[in-house]
């Protein structure tokens, strides 16, 4: 992926929009982050109005859209929902028939519904919207319940900083887990987040607790190869098991389980990336015990393989000798 166009029209949500150029649009080379052409653009130049009353200039149409690697759809106000303009929609029809990667924030997944290229396939958005969007295409597989969905090439997200967690995901297929966890870092958020919405819907945030929770997993990260159970975590956290998994799955919006799981992969992707260790060796090295553990895990999350994923990515930052 080399080259990404961002499309924006009358009414488009800036944080949203932000969380795009934030991504894909900052020169962060100097991390040893490949550069992204990115450009914003519009199906008419000049003036283009935010919901919040401020403008942006800009300078493109949607030519360079045609052309793209990813198509970034930024969300757009409810009135507007079915009556996108048809260029744009034109060119999401274009992004999805030539293979390029499609991308939408929040609501933005109204306009790749409209376009019809979400016909047949799961998709997300914003939980407020979902039973709206179900409504509107039914052709379409909703799920409210998930912080993005990825079908082929086609990725929703759902509301507001879901749209990062979607970004991320892209990125770390594109360029592999430990550059996307610089890219992350630099945001000052985390590169994968675990749960889905349905944490966030009618219910209030979680009331911070104390630092117990933080002192368990950092020692979980680094001790991700032994036989981890919950009754251990549970212990250090000086909490009962079930206390224990009460409350890490409202902060951390998974079960201990899966939340290690998740870690695991990710631990993985980076000795992929970063070492020439045989896949038993990371296997043991991530708690996996053996390749075919390893390999069920890398298919079910990644779908992919970990053979494949090392061929992508390893030394991807590495410069040419």
């Amino acid at each position: 992926m080399k080259t990404v166009a961002c499309i924006v029209q009358d009414g488009f949500s800036p944080f949203e929009f932000g969380v795009a150029c934030e991504a894909f649009g900052l020169d962060r080379t100097d991390d040893g982050v490949p550069n992204f052409d990115f450009r914003v653009v519009a199906a008419e130049p000049g003036e283009v109005a935010s919901k919040l009353g401020f403008s942006i200039n800009v300078e493109e149409d949607l030519s360079f859209a045609y052309e793209a690697d990813l198509v970034v759809v930024s969300p757009i106000p409810r009135t507007w929902w079915g009556a996108t303009d048809p260029r744009i929609l034109d060119v999401v029809r274009d992004a999805d028939a030539r293979g390029a990667w499609l991308l939408s924030i929040c609501s933005g997944s109204f306009i790749l519904g409209q376009a019809g290229v979400l016909d047949g396939r799961r998709a997300t958005t914003h939980w407020m919207y979902a039973d709206t969007m179900t409504a509107m295409f039914p052709e379409v597989d909703v799920d409210p319940d998930v912080l993005f969905v990825q079908d082929g090439r086609i990725i929703t997200s759902a509301g507001t900083a879901a749209g990062l967690d979607a970004c991320l995901h892209l990125l770390r297929q594109e360029i592999g887990a430990e550059l996307t966890n610089r890219v992350a870092r630099r945001m000052v958020v985390p590169p994968q987040r675990d749960g889905g919405q349905a944490q966030y819907i009618d219910r209030p945030l979680p009331v911070a607790q104390s630092d117990s929770l933080a002192v368990v997993t950092d020692w979980a990260i680094g001790n991700l190869r032994e036989e981890l159970t919950v009754d251990q975590l549970a212990s250090r956290a000086h909490m009962s098991p079930r206390t224990f998994a009460r409350r890490f799955k409202a902060e951390h919006g998974a079960t201990p389980a899966a939340w290690l799981a998740r870690q695991r992969i990710i631990q993985a992707q980076r000795l992929l990336e970063r070492s020439d260790l045989g896949l038993d060796a990371i296997a043991v090295e991530c708690g996996f015990g053996s390749a075919a553990v390893l390999r069920q895990n890398f298919a079910r999350v990644l779908a992919t393989t970990p053979t494949a994923y090392r061929a992508k990515f390893a030394c991807v930052d590495e410069p040419a000798a």
